[in-house]
């Protein structure tokens, strides 16, 4: 049986920032009413601004170089609409953007809390939010290593998420 749950892809490091609780808020220049339990995708491409990094604390540089795949979740709990740079530069010690980055006529900002890293699991990820399924693993067939490694499917075929056999989620109650 397979679950669906949501992913929103990030550019490394933002996404460890804010796996890590560095940062709570994720801007994006459009809204959403989705709310609940979201998985934290980091996307294959890094942001190469070295102001970028230069947020990130040495103990979280070796998390931020995971990419290409799930690395955590968080609860996403409310949408804040940024109407004036005022108002966006009020939030700067949540979202880490500098107010230069404003861009009217709004920006929207997402506000996680419960975030937690969790397992790196390969996972293509897409723009905006975009579902992930977890399955349950299939019986290994004999010489298949194909629910030994379920990320190394066919091309184009997404990757499935699986409990590996315990029964129970990757990624913990939600």
């Amino acid at each position: 049986m397979s679950e669906l749950y949501y992913a929103l892809s990030l550019k490394q490091p933002w996404a460890t920032l804010l796996v890590h609780g560095r940062k709570t808020i994720e801007v994006r220049r459009w809204p959403t009413a989705r709310r609940g339990r979201i998985l934290i995708h980091a996307a294959r491409l890094s942001d190469p601004r070295p102001e970028a990094w230069a947020l990130l604390p040495d103990n979280l540089r070796e998390a931020a170089q995971l990419i290409g795949g799930i690395i955590g979740g968080g609860d996403l709990t409310d949408c804040i609409a940024y109407r004036s740079r005022q108002a966006f530069q009020a939030d700067q010690e949540h979202h880490l953007n500098n107010a230069s980055w404003f861009r009217g006529p709004v920006l929207y900002g997402f506000v996680f809390t419960n975030l937690s890293a969790l397992p790196f699991r390969r996972y293509p990820g897409w723009m905006r939010f975009f579902p992930v399924k977890l399955d349950e693993p299939r019986a290994k067939r004999r010489g298949s290593d194909r629910a030994a490694a379920p990320e190394k499917r066919g091309r184009g075929r997404p990757a499935r998420l699986s409990s590996g056999g315990t029964g129970q989620l990757p990624f913990g109650d939600y």
